[in-house]
């Protein structure tokens, strides 16, 4: 261990603050662009199951428009 002056040079001060900040700037970068890509995944998820259930639905009516009458349910008459 060195003996000499126990004080940091101004140099040696503004190099470990720029250090720290830019250590904890990527760090933040970091998790935000993980929030983001979470969120797009989970609006490409929603997006996605919507979708299905739009084919669904879509496919529901064409079965049962191609459905014979008597196959049908009665609707009720009022």
């Amino acid at each position: 261990m060195s003996h000499a002056d126990p004080k940091l040079s101004k140099a040696e001060t503004r190099k470990d603050t720029i250090q720290v900040v830019v250590e904890a700037g990527a760090s933040h970068a970091g998790r935000i662009a993980g929030i983001v890509s979470g969120a797009v995944r989970d609006v490409a998820r929603e997006v996605g199951d919507f979708a299905t259930e739009v084919f669904e639905v879509r496919d529901a009516a064409r079965r049962a428009q191609a459905a014979p009458e008597e196959d049908r349910e009665p609707q009720a008459r009022d």
